[in-house]
């Protein structure tokens, strides 16, 4: 079995090599994706925080964080979630989604310093917020990184 990093006379004819410059392309252009991604939701936190008073974020810097421990909240612990629920939101009709977005958003302000959240209305009222300013920012991307034809 040959290694998946094998130099260019090591390959198969046909077989790409590992490190094309078109691979290379692809994959900063992911990265700068992702970067970018991190640097609008946390200015979509500030935005939050500017829109409700029931959130407060201290710093551009506590943004950051908080849009971090968010994202890995939402991909560790909310799928979790809703498997263990999913009785309670299929009654609910996927209202009950809502409140676990409200616990995400009221779980990372509760172990983050500058980023702070008032109650759990006010969860709820920043998660929706934000979900709506990360649904612009997602679909924003998708078309100033789509591929061209």
């Amino acid at each position: 079995m040959r290694s998946p990093l094998a130099a260019p006379h090591q390959l198969a004819a046909g077989a790409p090599a590992a490190s094309t410059p078109a691979r290379r392309a692809a994959v900063y252009a992911e990265t700068m994706k992702l970067i970018v991604r991190w640097l609008l939701l946390a200015g979509a936190l500030l935005l939050v925080a500017h829109l409700y008073s029931g959130v407060s974020v201290q710093s551009f810097g506590a943004a950051l964080i908080a849009a971090l421990v968010l994202g890995l909240f939402n991909t560790l612990v909310r799928p979790l979630l809703v498997v263990l629920t999913f009785p309670v939101t299929l009654l609910t009709l996927g209202l009950f989604l809502f409140v676990i977005n409200a616990l995400m958003f009221w779980a990372a302000a509760s172990v983050l310093e500058g980023f702070h959240v008032t109650g759990f209305a006010a969860a709820l009222i920043g998660s929706l917020i934000y979900s709506a300013c990360g649904l612009v920012i997602d679909t924003a991307m998708e078309r100033l990184f789509e591929p061209s034809a």
